[in-house]
């Protein structure tokens, strides 16, 4: 869908150009006072919600200077955005330990997860301690951020802006690098749904 608006912009424009977007006004953004109800409850949403099942990331950033261990979190809030520049999003917590740590990286990786690395994403939900122990990783040079073993793919990306959403932020990552890794071919990727783990068909 993407590769057709791309096109439809430049044949409506001159050649090889992207016709400009008209920006849309910005919604007027407000919280909600203590004398109004939220017209959706936290927990309505997430059972509603949970009903759209989801992919499964671990977003990883490099280590800081004069350390040795890596950021990451588990996320499935990820999604691509743009082919033409290629962008991805992902969106995590305000209150997130482990994001600060890759916003002062400038630099993450999306680490695809396979059906059978439930555990590992259990280990990157949990908040402090050392993520990294007994997993393997691609330890690449700084700055690049570490890549995961055994994952479908992996997309390496350059913070490219970082918005406002609510309780989250809405990061936007600029596509340096991807590729699929070793022996995925075929393989299932993890699903979370209904607040739980899994697997197509499982």
């Amino acid at each position: 869908m993407a590769e057709a608006a791309v096109r439809y912009f430049r044949s409506n424009g001159a050649a090889g150009a992207v016709a400009p977007v008209e920006p849309l006004p910005r919604p007027e953004l407000r919280c909600v006072r203590d004398d109004e109800r939220a017209p959706v409850g936290p927990a309505e949403f997430r059972r509603a919600l949970g009903e759209f099942a989801t992919g499964v990331t671990v977003i990883t950033a490099p280590a800081p200077p004069g350390t040795d261990t890596p950021a990451g979190f588990a996320c499935q809030s990820f999604s691509s955005l743009s082919l033409d520049p290629p962008l991805v999003v992902f969106m995590v917590g305000r209150t997130s330990a482990t994001w600060p740590r890759i916003a002062r990286a400038g630099v993450f990786c999306v680490n695809v997860l396979a059906a059978h690395q439930g555990e590992l994403c259990r280990g990157f939900a949990v908040s402090g301690g050392d993520k990294f122990a007994n997993v393997s990783y691609d330890a690449a040079p700084a700055p690049a951020p570490p890549r995961l073993t055994g994952t479908l793919g992996w997309i390496d990306c350059r913070i490219h802006a970082v918005h406002t959403g609510g309780d989250h932020l809405i990061v936007v990552g600029r596509v340096e690098e991807l590729g699929t890794s070793a022996g995925a071919e075929g393989a299932a990727p993890l699903l979370f749904h209904r607040g739980r783990l899994g697997q197509l068909g499982g």
